[in-house]
């Protein structure tokens, strides 16, 4: 059994900054890919950003600039800097993970979503 615990978000003004975590705890024997996706209402999820093991990053465009992940593998967990929030960012924030098991199956695991609100 694998969980993902996300935390950090919030309501915060247009310009202000807000920090995510996502803690992944279970049976869990290495982690691949770590990422954060949003979905807004009456949109899409989308990628927001993504992270492997090695360091090497990916951004959406619109977050480009603004918003940092990162990891810390010993701790299983996955960051999100977002500064510079703009209105658009409103959404649901949902934390992923790509995970082998100790039982060396390959699954794709989502957080519960934590909502990040941000006002004009």
């Amino acid at each position: 059994q694998v969980q993902l615990v996300e935390s950090g978000g919030g309501l915060v003004q247009a310009g202000g900054s807000l920090r995510l975590s996502c803690a992944a705890s279970g049976s869990i024997f290495g982690i691949n890919v770590m990422g954060w996706y949003r979905q807004a209402p009456g949109k899409q999820r989308e990628l927001v950003a993504g992270i492997i093991r090695a360091g090497t990053t990916n951004y959406a465009d619109s977050v480009k600039g603004r918003f940092t992940i990162s990891r810390d593998n010993a701790q299983n967990t996955v960051f999100l800097q977002m500064n510079s929030l703009k209105p658009e960012d409103t959404a649901v924030y949902y934390c992923n993970a790509v995970i082998i098991s100790r039982l060396s199956k390959l699954d794709t695991y989502w957080g519960q979503g934590t909502q990040v609100t941000v006002s004009s």
